[in-house]
């Protein structure tokens, strides 16, 4: 990584440098200096790689090989970030000063790509013995798992950082390893708490928390049947209530039908006694009506001057209206 990828300082640049980045270099230093790039390091270090590398693989910002390369329409290249971070105050092209938008910013061309992939470069992990060299394409995935490389040490609350190959062995002596106690109380301890550690102290505890736990767990479930039941119980009364109601109105009904029927059978009884007078009546009158028939039909006697022939007449007269009354009486029965 060049010093201007680097904090910026005034020694950093002497001339020798300037010469190298060409003219416009160190203005556009300077300005980046002041306005600031972001904290990502790009580009690959230059003293990295085995052999002669082109100019043209070089960021036209960070003087370092490109990573992640992005390309201007004027076919000056940068790393991302690079060009990014200059984009964020600036818009032109930091080489020539040519008029550059983010959105005209294109992949590098296959040729190049191919010349980027075929450079060799040493691990990373150089300095920790490492002596791996690889194509440019292929060195990410030996750094992710370069033996030489460090790593985070994988027990909870180890702040070590080892190199891989190493892991194993910091492991096994690791303050922050756990395993079961050898005592048979089944609780999984830290080397480092390995002597204070006291089985009936820890089961005394553990014991204290599933107390403490059934406890509560019962009077949440406590609570929860008192509440139930208040809510069936207020249902219960509402419901019993609504029942009252219902049966009290179906008594008033039951009442009022009851009062009907009564009168019902009153009017029926009434009726009867009516039809049983009109049946009498109707015999009575069918007798009358008979009688009268049977002496309607006797032989007549020859007409007499006595002075009551006038009041034979007269009678038979009287017997006709009666008949016709009769037989009135007996239609209106028959009706009925």
């Amino acid at each position: 990584m060049s010093p201007f990828c680097e904090d910026l300082e005034v020694q950093d640049f002497d001339d020798t440098l300037i010469s190298q980045r060409g003219e416009g270099w160190w203005e556009r230093a300077v300005s980046l200096r002041v306005r600031g790039l972001p904290s990502k390091r790009m580009g690959y270090d230059i003293e990295r790689f085995v052999g002669y590398v082109n100019e043209g693989l070089l960021c036209c910002v960070c003087r370092d090989v490109l990573e992640e390369p992005l390309q201007a329409p004027c076919e000056h290249a940068f790393c991302s970030s690079c060009i990014h971070g200059w984009l964020v105050h600036h818009h032109n092209c930091p080489e020539d000063r040519q008029a550059l938008d983010i959105t005209l910013l294109r992949p590098l061309f296959r040729y190049m790509r191919n010349d980027l992939s075929r450079l060799q470069i040493r691990c990373r992990n150089r300095e920790q013995g490492c002596e791996m060299v690889c194509s440019l394409e292929s060195v990410d995935r030996h750094e992710r798992e370069c033996e030489y490389g460090l790593v985070t040490c994988t027990n909870t609350g180890c702040p070590m950082q080892v190199e891989r190959r190493t892991l194993e062995a910091h492991l096994s002596v690791c303050e922050f390893r756990s395993r079961e106690c050898p005592n048979g109380c089944g609780y999984t301890i830290l080397s480092c708490d390995e002597t204070q550690h006291s089985c009936v102290a820890e089961l005394r505890t553990e014991l204290e928390l599933l107390r403490s736990e059934m406890i509560c767990k019962v009077e949440e479930v406590r609570h929860e049947m008192e509440s139930r039941l208040d809510s069936q119980r207020r249902h219960m009364v509402q419901k019993e209530s609504l029942l009252k109601n219902e049966v009290e109105e179906l008594k008033g009904q039951l009442s009022r039908v009851m009062s009907d029927v009564r009168a019902l059978l009153g009017a029926e009884r009434l009726h009867r006694q009516e039809l049983d007078q009109a049946e009498l009546e109707k015999r009575e009158v069918l007798e009358l009506l008979k009688s009268l028939q049977r002496e309607g039909r006797a032989p007549a006697t020859p007409p007499s001057p006595h002075p009551a022939s006038e009041g034979l007449r007269k009678a038979g007269s009287a017997r006709s209206l009666a008949l016709d009354c009769i037989k009135r009486k007996a239609r209106e029965v028959t009706v009925i």
